[in-house]
């Protein structure tokens, strides 16, 4: 029990400022759900069994009759796809870990990734919980901001434009700080040309799904040469 408490302890601070941010994008999920008429309980319930991050803010447009099921596997294959990718990074990592392991592979978010490649446990901390919980906080932080934001939904009435905002600034602000960490900028300077091809050609509404596809398609096929500007970097 010692050796678990000392591994949360030692975790906590590394996931401060995910928490600072997760608790406010939970809120304004909590927030967007209620809106659609749904109780804060189902806020809760989606973080903790399906915890996506950016594909529950989408997933709320699917709350309505006559969805197409195939339409909605589609966008979450391709939202969520890049998963795939921090997977195969975390091979080694989670190959350890035990009973853990499912949760890991579960919790895997783009700032747990972060958090978890990045955080060395401290010297007399057992590593493998030292993970567990920077995982397992991460998502505590989450549930909690979306139960909040399911409450001021449910108690307070304001106008709820822009609050779906909060998930792109999140993201901008991923990109900026990785462009400012690394030098290697192409992967990113063909995101926002794709992303800009799609735009003039699908329009506002149809862009996102080209997008994604061709950004996938373009890093693929260049993989090889990405590799090796990486190596000689």
């Amino acid at each position: 029990m010692t050796e678990i408490k000392k591994a949360l302890r030692a975790a906590f601070p590394h996931t401060v400022p995910v928490m600072v941010g997760y608790l406010f994008l939970g809120v304004a999920f909590g927030v967007l759900l209620q809106a659609k008429g749904f109780g804060f309980q189902w806020a809760v319930l989606m973080s903790a069994v399906i915890y996506a991050g950016s594909m529950q803010f989408v997933a709320i447009n699917f709350l309505v009759p006559g969805v197409n099921l195939l339409q909605v596997a589609f966008m979450t294959l391709m939202v969520n796809v890049r998963h795939v990718f921090y997977g195969l990074s975390m091979l080694e990592p989670f190959r350890n870990m035990g009973k853990r392991k499912p949760y890991m592979i579960f919790s895997l978010s783009d700032e747990t990734f972060s958090l978890l490649c990045s955080a060395k446990a401290p010297e007399g901390v057992d590593r493998r919980w030292f993970l567990f919980f920077i995982a397992l906080l991460d998502q505590l932080y989450w549930i909690i901001g979306s139960a909040l934001g399911g409450l001021a939904g449910a108690l307070l009435r304001f106008d709820t434009t822009g609050i779906d905002f909060a998930m792109t600034a999140l993201f901008t602000v991923i990109l900026v700080e990785q462009w400012r960490g690394t030098k290697r900028h192409a992967p990113a300077v063909v995101g926002l040309a794709a992303s800009a091809l799609c735009l003039a050609v699908f329009g506002p509404d149809r862009f996102i799904l080209p997008a994604m596809g061709l950004i996938l398609l373009s890093l693929t096929l260049a993989r090889g040469k990405l590799e090796e500007g990486g190596g000689a970097s």
